[in-house]
Parts: C-alpha cells; sequence; structure tokens
C-alpha cells in the first residue's frame, strides 16, 4: 500500500510569483502531475499545509483548478500558517473531513490498515503552530477510537527541534503534548508534517516524525548559526513515498521532483569492483 503525502505547495494568483521569484504553481502542478501517475497509485494524498500562500479567495480558485485532475485517489489536507481557515474551509468543504469540525479543519479516515487523524495547528497570525485544548481533546478521543489500528498523523508544523534556528523560532509549540500522546497510545506509526521546507527525519520512541520538502520548490537554507537569517533556495519540489507491507512494516522514501534530465540506464564498467566474474583469474 501506497500513501502519497506532499506539503506547502504556496499556490498564488496566476503570474504572480512567491517571493517575487518562485513560480509555485508550475512546481505544484508538477508534484501533482508526478502523483497521478505513480504507478501503483497511492491509497490516499496527505497535504500538510500552506497550500496558498496568503489565504486569498483566487489562490484558492487556483488551487481548485491544479487539484481538479485525475488523481487516482482521495485527498486529504489541513492548513498551515499561509491559509486562512475560514477561506480553506469555503474553498475546500468538498474534500474529505474538511467541513466535518465547525471550529478547525479536524477529522479522521481509514486508509488500508491505517487511522489517518488530520490535526489543524495554525494559530491565526502566528507562524508558529499550536494544540490547543480544545485540540488535544478532539487528538484524545481519536487516539482513543484508534485502539487497536495503525495510526498516521498529520499536521503543518513539525514536534521537533532541528537545531536550524529559523525553522524551531515557527515549530509546533505543544509538541511535548503529541509526542507524549503518541508515546502513551504506541500504535501511532508516523506524524506528517511539511512548514520547514526540508526533508526532516526523526524518531521518538516507536513513532517515525516525517516533515516534508515543499511541493513548490523553495527549499530552505539549513545553516545552524543561531543568528542567520532564513534564506531559500530553488530546489525541485519533494514527496514523501509511504510504503506499508506487512512484512516491511512502514517505509519512507522521498521522491525529489524538479525538471531535470533522465531517467538514465546504470552503466557498469569493466574495472567496477562489485561485478562477480566468472571464469579463471588473469
Amino acid at each position: 500500500m501506497l500513501i502519497a503525502h506532499i506539503s506547502d505547495l504556496h499556490v498564488r494568483p496566476v503570474g504572480r510569483p512567491a517571493n517575487r521569484v518562485v513560480e509555485t504553481n508550475m512546481m505544484a502542478e508538477r508534484v501533482l502531475r508526478r502523483v497521478a501517475t505513480l504507478d501503483p497509485a497511492p491509497e490516499a494524498i496527505v497535504i500538510t499545509g500552506d497550500l496558498v500562500d496568503c489565504g486569498r479567495d483566487d489562490e484558492y480558485e487556483e488551487l481548485n483548478r491544479l487539484l481538479d485532475r485525475k488523481l487516482p485517489c482521495p485527498v486529504y489536507v489541513v492548513p498551515g500558517n499561509h491559509d486562512r481557515r475560514e477561506a480553506f474551509r469555503a474553498a475546500l468543504g468538498h474534500l474529505p473531513g474538511v467541513a466535518a469540525d465547525p471550529d478547525f479543519v479536524q477529522y479522521q479516515a481509514d486508509i488500508g490498515p491505517f487511522r489517518l487523524i488530520m490535526l489543524d495547528s495554525v494559530v491565526p497570525g502566528a507562524g508558529y503552530g499550536e494544540l490547543c485544548p480544545q485540540r488535544l481533546a478532539f487528538l484524545d478521543a481519536a487516539l482513543e477510537a484508534a485502539a487497536g489500528r495503525k495510526v498516521l498523523i498529520g499536521l503543518h508544523h513539525p514536534p521537533v527541534l532541528t537545531g536550524v534556528a529559523a525553522m524551531d523560532s515557527i515549530m509546533l509549540r505543544s509538541s511535548e503534548a503529541l509526542l507524549a500522546r503518541a508515546a502513551a497510545h504506541g500504535n501511532v506509526a508516523a506524524i506528517l508534517s511539511g512548514h520547514h521546507h526540508r526533508a526532516i527525519h526523526a524518531a521518538h520512541g516507536r513513532t517515525m516524525l516525517l516533515s516534508v520538502p515543499a511541493a513548490a520548490g523553495h527549499q530552505s537554507e539549513i545553516t545552524f548559526d543561531p543568528k542567520a537569517r532564513a534564506y531559500f533556495h530553488l530546489e525541485p519540489g519533494g514527496i514523501f513515498l509511504l510504503r506499508w507491507t506487512e512484512r516491511e512494516g512502514l517505509t519512507a522514501m522521498l521522491d525529489s521532483v524538479g525538471d531535470l534530465p533522465g531517467p538514465y540506464p546504470f552503466v557498469v564498467e569493466p574495472e567496477y569492483p562489485g561485478m562477480r566474474r566468472e571464469g579463471p583469474a588473469s
């Protein structure tokens, strides 16, 4: 079974690049095209926030145009700090679960052997994320209802420190509460997030913590200088392909999607030392 995890599309009004230079709509469309042609097809697409750049109605219109393609499976979304919750709900209420809760975009869905719990970590007007008591109560009830099942949790803000000051200042501030609940229940296979525009892998006990690079293709500069400003580089967009089998369990593979040539076959050179050769040694 395959699940495609993407995030941070940052869709803009047509003809208006993000940050004045990034053609995010083109990059997002390229990533969605890749997802649509995966073989085997995924059973779900999980998008963890920042679907548009400024929460504008015309951005959501363009987003719906991008999503209005023959995607092979259901699409599950939550907002990020660049989204506006009410505009998000109004534009995307036709997607599963988006309109299920009157206060937050939070819901549950079953994908194969997994119960997916989608959480709304947005704090209006802030870059960081938070799970307030009401949202933690929803999570508690959802985890209780999922007892005996494997669980995936999706939200925008990563619950992990990276050592990159610009990232850590806008992470999920209630990360300890989230991770404690995952550990207590013991059946949370992975927590999926975006926000940081980088592939980030960590673990908390038996739970994988996965933050996917931006589909929009502008990826954060990695620097461990605490005084450094935040910059980005134009790089390929990313997809985490989550593969589940009963034998291997859950694996996550990063698929980078850029306008680069290929594919090319691997060519084994005659002097390659890893090739077994038959016959007497010379």
